[in-house]
């Protein structure tokens, strides 16, 4: 599959920053699964040197049966769950054509998830996305549909991690340009799968990702939007590594001090596949670990799509998601995602990446002039009353 309308240049339209951010999110996804786990010294050892684009499984041809990975096939441009629920979040807003709230979680995406085989890149083959995804999303189906919990209220008790964060950008893309929007919306819609700090992680995320989408928005105008909305812990970690990331304009000499800088924050601890005790509980002192590193390079890279999500790779642990954070805010920036990444991951992966963002263009259109539509009847109905 190739780029449909794929242009040069920086992007500037509606669908142009739909598209980036969506394609983005997807090769920053790719790019980060075959090294996700790992520390920037071991990615280091491994390929001889930093990744620079589309690399293998990382134990080769032993991918099927070598642990802690395996089954999974991850490398060789195999998109991971993020994508996945990314696009069905995509789907429930082409179903609902409108705002969502968590009962739109339960009501469509659920089902979908359940109930509708997909070709799943990492299992080469067609399955239930549910067989896939984590255990903090498997929660979903749990509470939602067996469980019948308040949709609103469905997310408490979780594993508290960016498991809503990694899929909210279509939230603030259906929002553009409006990042206190799109943080209302992705806070209801997330309090259907996580609470706390994962909860807020996605609300600001979502706001990160419309604040790029703005006219002449910057990486600086999106840490300040987030800053401006984001609380607790969420916001101290975002404050703190931005501040550092601020003196750094490689991302090779970013990776330790960024490290350093969120880990007062992460719950997780220096061993990612050994979290601490306390890793993953409620907190308001605490955040997840991706959102502030996806927007520290963000500001490392100034924005730059391949700058970004490269540092986000080698920057290891949760780095897919790190990754697809800041591919999705790159690319709602306006930086151009590579087209022959795009191209490799599209074609590996058995997706076409841009199909979703043309879904969702014309789904943000309608939802405006809906919007707008509202907005007047009750600017009239508040002049009739004398305001």
């Amino acid at each position: 599959m190739t780029p449909k309308g794929a242009k040069t240049g920086h992007a500037s339209s509606l669908d142009e920053r739909i598209t980036g951010a969506l394609v983005g999110a997807a090769v920053g996804d790719a790019l980060g699964g075959p090294v996700e786990g790992y520390s920037p010294e071991q990615i280091l050892q491994r390929h001889a040197g930093r990744v620079h684009g589309i690399v293998g499984p990382w134990n080769g041809d032993a991918w099927r049966t070598a642990r802690p990975i395996a089954p999974y096939h991850k490398g060789d441009g195999h998109v991971t769950d993020d994508t996945l629920m990314t696009h069905a979040l995509v789907r429930v807003y082409a179903r609902v054509r409108d705002h969502l709230d968590a009962y739109a979680i339960a009501d469509h995406l659920v089902p979908d998830l359940m109930t509708n085989p997909r070709w799943i890149p990492e299992l080469e083959t067609e399955a239930l996305p549910l067989q896939r995804v984590f255990l903090a999303e498997k929660w979903l189906v749990a509470r939602l549909h067996y469980g019948h919990v308040d949709p609103r209220e469905a997310g408490v008790g979780n594993i508290v991690n960016c498991g809503a964060a990694m899929y909210m950008a279509p939230v603030g893309l259906v929002n553009a340009a409006n990042p206190a929007g799109a943080y209302a919306e992705a806070l209801d819609i997330a309090g259907a799968h996580q609470s706390s700090y994962g909860r807020e992680a996605a609300a600001v995320l979502a706001a990160a990702v419309a604040a790029a989408s703005a006219p002449g928005a910057t990486a600086d105008s999106v840490v300040s939007a987030c800053l401006s909305l984001a609380k607790d812990g969420t916001r101290k970690a975002i404050e703190q590594v931005c501040e550092t990331a601020s003196r750094h304009t490689d991302f090779e000499s970013a990776l330790t001090p960024l490290r350093k800088a969120v880990a007062p924050y992460d719950t997780v601890g220096p061993d990612y596949r050994q979290p601490s005790l306390g890793s993953r509980r409620p907190s308001r002192l605490h955040a997840i670990e991706e959102l502030p590193i996806a927007l520290g390079m963000l500001l490392v890279s100034r924005g730059d799509y391949r700058h970004a999500v490269l540092g986000a790779v080698n920057y290891g642990r949760d780095c897919d998601s790190i990754a697809t954070m800041a591919g999705a805010m790159a690319g709602a920036l306006g930086s151009q995602v590579p087209e022959d990444w795009a191209k490799q991951v599209s074609e590996a992966s058995r997706l076409d990446l841009w199909e979703p963002a043309t879904t969702l263009t014309a789904v943000t259109r309608e939802i405006f002039e809906r919007d707008v539509t509202r907005r007047r009847a009750h600017e009239a109905a508040l002049t009739e009353l004398g305001a």
